[in-house]
């Protein structure tokens, strides 16, 4: 049982332009992912030939802000030209806007009110998906190190809403690295999540490096997805460990090995 592989062409080959990243990871035959669109010359990733498998799918709003979710499905609307131009059927999203990373608008503790906002708003989007022919992934995140001040980043959260809401077009985006630093017991965490993934997304820990320079057991989490009958997306959205362009490619070399 095999995986698609993916790499995330915002993290490696870092000297080279958006359009050659996207060639050097195709040419090793990878899939592509993107996060924004609005600021790329889609025609031109296009014509690389590339996969592309995933693409942040809004572009602001806080699902769990009455205030601002209206923003996130118009902007996930436009968003939807953006990906028919590159095939892409799974769009990311996160609970709260991110800018630079950081929660646009943080917050220290989740509400009941930002519970239901946030399942009412995801069930809007299962419905622009489904009308669209595209899933939207909902993605957990660390608010130690990386994000604070998001809401229900974690993925148990994050679990909780798409169970919630229940529609085929509303997945996870369950990142493993994220999942890593704020919960860990991943391989459990795979297991329970089971038919709500629609896709994963790896990194080691420290680092945010590539599979093999930290403390994640990335081979025996790839057998427990094998083990639950996993067999979509796996995308690799981590930073070269190595400089310069050979650093890349031993970074993509490791995360096949964990993979393979």
């Amino acid at each position: 049982m095999t995986f698609q592989l993916s790499v995330c062409a915002e993290m490696v080959f870092r000297d080279l332009p958006i359009i050659e990243r996207v060639k050097r990871i195709h040419e090793r035959g990878f899939g592509v992912e993107i996060w924004s669109w609005h600021d790329k010359d889609l025609a031109a990733l296009a014509r690389t030939g590339a996969t592309f498998t995933s693409m942040t799918g809004y572009l602001r709003g806080d699902l769990v802000d009455p205030a601002s979710c209206d923003d996130v499905v118009r902007t996930a609307e436009q968003s939807l030209d953006a990906a028919a131009a590159l095939g892409i059927t799974r769009l990311n999203l996160h609970t709260a806007e991110l800018v630079d990373g950081q929660a646009a608008r943080p917050r220290g503790r989740a509400s009941g009110q930002m519970w239901l906002t946030a399942s009412r708003t995801l069930a809007r989007l299962g419905e622009l998906g489904a009308a669209a022919g595209v899933t939207f992934v909902v993605e957990n995140l660390n608010t130690i190190v990386d994000h604070p001040g998001v809401p229900l980043a974690r993925a148990k959260d994050v679990l909780a809403l798409v169970e919630g809401v229940a529609h085929p077009n509303v997945k996870m985006m369950l990142d493993l690295y994220h999942a890593q630093i704020g919960e860990g017991n991943l391989i459990e965490l795979v297991r329970r999540c089971g038919d709500a993934i629609g896709e994963i997304q790896v990194a080691d820990v420290p680092g945010r490096c590539e599979p093999g320079t930290g403390e994640i057991n990335y081979p025996a989490v790839a057998a427990a997805l094998r083990e639950s009958g996993y067999t979509g997306t796996v995308g690799m959205e981590a930073w070269a460990s190595g400089a310069g362009e050979t650093g890349s490619e031993m970074a993509l070399d490791a995360f096949r090995a964990a993979f393979a």
